[in-house]
């Protein structure tokens, strides 16, 4: 995986450490926490999941067998997929506390040492893995407001033409606030969820007392029963049922920032529990009275009740809204740190809270497309289409990516492995397989996005690879500058810094510096930023400095994939190699490459004008270590890849 060199950045999280070492209060507090941030997505599934798998693209009879084994499939799914899968297995694979697809990459990268054969399969697995989530993190916000709104038409039918640019405007409002932080609002986003957990399970178990005999459901024999009576629409079935899932790969993803435990107890001791009275709930319901079924979850209600609970689930939904945006900006982090993505302008919002950033190219395309899916496909039935596809796609490159983890890093015997990794691949083959019938309804959409976001990271992952190698072709050897240069050129006050992407031969910014202006400081550093495949590396560890002699230093510094990378902080640390760093008598010389598409074997020319496209337009590295401004030199040279 390619993870150095000057043109990367570092992402920021909230604190990984937090989750560690603290009290049972501590652990406590933690698991409300997860509650308003984790579980948003999974949490809303309950206002379309169970609708959709009975007045969906492929309908259900409204009778006792295809109700109970609906409950009883959605109930083992949670367990089997969410609890056992995600939060029993996959959370224990953490790269020093973190999780997501792009940590476990970074993890399994490192365990493997030489093995590059299939690790590039892997890692190409991984990508893809991440450019679905982006597909994903389109579609949440969408089906998650608009399926909230649509409350309107229930409670206050009068409003019901209203659902759309209501939805809109919410959207809008939601994308806007981005750029002034989430760390107040954030505060209130777990008593909310609280409320909302506690509201849904108290109105499921409301109805499920009137029915009882709804809880025979959560017996397994009630899904096999479905699936022998009515096999077909079984299957088809399993692309709305999918939907009660949706969110469990949050998961893993939000590890870092509120640790395995206090996940693992706001799961197992609220959030589950509540859910499943909720789907229960709905299910009896029906039972009772199959006219319902337009909207169970608001009709669970009494009517006096559905306005406020319109407001509260639609509160419900900006917050898992706001949780997939969120990840969007941290996964785009790591995918530019990891070497997949050109630097981008990132914001920190929070002086306190360093996770808390803000990328405005991400914000905008995203409230974009999410605007533009709500005005196309316009209901949230509609959008459930597209929903589910990146879902799956992610949990069945979660398995490949569980497999290398089992074998190759906790050398799991055979005997205990495979059987489990046999129910994962069926369980998920299935659900991955429902969700290609819905391809032409609108499933369609996550997949394209993935593709183009998957073309977009591969092609500038190689392109630096390129272009990093055609740099070293034409390198000359330090040694041999020092020698030559030292002694013919003028030497002038103050320090260069001259930024480089590898740690070898001389930088182009210093040779040109030397052809053009004839001149070198009295101390020169050649300075490289690297990213390692952990998420934080310490203060201690942070510089490697060689004294090359006449005034030349090499100076390494190193930064995980969650850190940003300061380089005048860095500076102001050190003094090993002369007099202190002062801003003002530092310059700050970088090479500007343009690229020259050429027939030379690497890539296709339309992915080399595609790679030239994305470095014209990424973000100055002046910004992006937060050089002074006053004090960068940049020095353009032409490369051909």
């Amino acid at each position: 995986m390619p993870k150095e060199g000057a043109d990367e950045s570092a992402p920021a999280h909230f604190d990984a450490h937090a989750a560690h070492g603290h009290s049972l209060d501590g652990t406590w507090k933690l698991a409300i926490g997860a509650i308003g941030i984790v579980f948003g997505d999974i949490g809303t599934s309950p206002l379309y999941a169970f609708r959709e798998t009975f007045a969906g693209h492929h309908k259900l009879d409204l009778d006792t067998l295809h109700i109970m084994g609906v409950i009883s499939l959605m109930f083992w799914s949670m367990m089997v997929v969410v609890t056992l899968k995600y939060v029993t297995i996959i959370m224990r694979a953490d790269n020093k506390g973190e999780g997501g697809s792009l940590a476990l990459l970074a993890l399994i990268s490192r365990s493997s040492g030489n093995a590059k054969r299939w690790t590039q399969g892997i890692v190409l697995l991984g990508v893809f893995a991440t450019a679905l989530f982006y597909g994903d993190s389109m579609i949440t916000p969408a089906v998650s407001v608009l399926s909230a709104v649509e409350g309107l038409s229930v409670a206050a039918p009068a409003f019901a033409k209203l659902v759309l640019p209501i939805a809109v405007v919410i959207l809008v409002l939601l994308f806007s606030i981005q750029r002034t932080g989430t760390s107040r609002v954030g505060a209130f986003f777990g008593p909310i969820m609280l409320f909302y957990f506690l509201t849904i399970a108290t109105l499921g178990t409301l109805s499920l007392v009137q029915t009882p005999t709804i809880l025979n459901a959560l017996l397994p024999h009630h899904a096999m029963m479905f699936f022998a009576a009515d096999p077909f629409r079984a299957f088809l079935a399993l692309g709305s049922v999918v939907l009660a899932v949706t969110g469990a790969e949050a998961l893993y993803a939000d590890m870092g920032h509120f640790g395995r435990k206090p996940i693992r107890i706001s799961w197992l001791w609220f959030v589950l529990p509540a859910l499943i009275l909720n789907y229960m709930g709905q299910g009896a319901l029906l039972m009772r009275d199959p006219s319902a079924l337009h909207s169970p979850f608001y009709e669970l209600a009494p009517e006096v009740l559905q306005f406020p609970l319109v407001i509260l689930a639609t509160m419900a939904a900006v917050i898992a809204s706001q949780a997939v945006i969120s990840g969007a900006f941290s996964v785009t982090q790591q995918a530019i740190q990891l070497g997949f993505v050109p630097r981008l302008r990132i914001e920190h919002t929070s002086a306190s809270t360093a996770g808390q950033i803000y990328i405005p190219l991400i914000n905008w395309a995203l409230m974009i497309m999410v605007i533009l899916l709500v005005l196309t496909f316009q209901t949230s039935s509609n959008l459930t289409a597209a929903y589910g596809i990146a879902v799956t796609g992610a949990m069945l490159i979660d398995n490949c990516l569980l497999a290398v983890v089992l074998f190759g890093l906790w050398k799991w015997k055979k005997r205990y492995a495979i059987p489990l990794l046999a129910v994962f691949f069926t369980v998920d083959l299935a659900y991955f397989a429902a969700n290609l019938t819905k391809v032409p309804d609108g499933g369609w959409f996550p997949l394209f996005i993935g593709f183009v976001v998957f073309t977009l990271l591969t092609t500038w992952s190689k392109g630096r690879q390129l272009m990093i190698s055609r740099l070293r072709e034409s390198a000359m050897p330090i040694k041999i500058f020092i020698t030559s240069a030292a002694t013919t050129a003028t030497r002038v006050p103050g320090t260069a810094v001259f930024m480089t992407s590898t740690p070898e031969g001389v930088p182009h910014a210093l040779l040109h510096n030397l052809k053009h202006n004839k001149v070198l400081h009295d101390r020169v550093i050649l300075l490289t930023v690297k990213i390692k495949d952990v998420p934080y590396v310490p203060d201690e560890n942070r510089m490697m400095l060689e004294d090359l002699g006449q005034g030349f230093h090499r100076m390494i510094l190193a930064y995980g994939f969650m850190q940003e990378a300061d380089v005048p902080a860095a500076l102001k640390s050190v003094n090993a190699c002369g007099a202190e760093f002062k801003m003002m008598e530092t310059s700050f010389f970088l090479a500007r490459q343009t690229l020259l598409p050429s027939a030379r074997p690497g890539m296709m020319i339309w992915r080399e004008k595609l790679f030239a496209w994305m470095l014209r337009n990424a973000e100055s590295a002046m910004e992006f270590f937060r050089l002074p401004t006053n004090r960068v030199v940049e020095l353009g040279s032409q490369v051909e890849i």
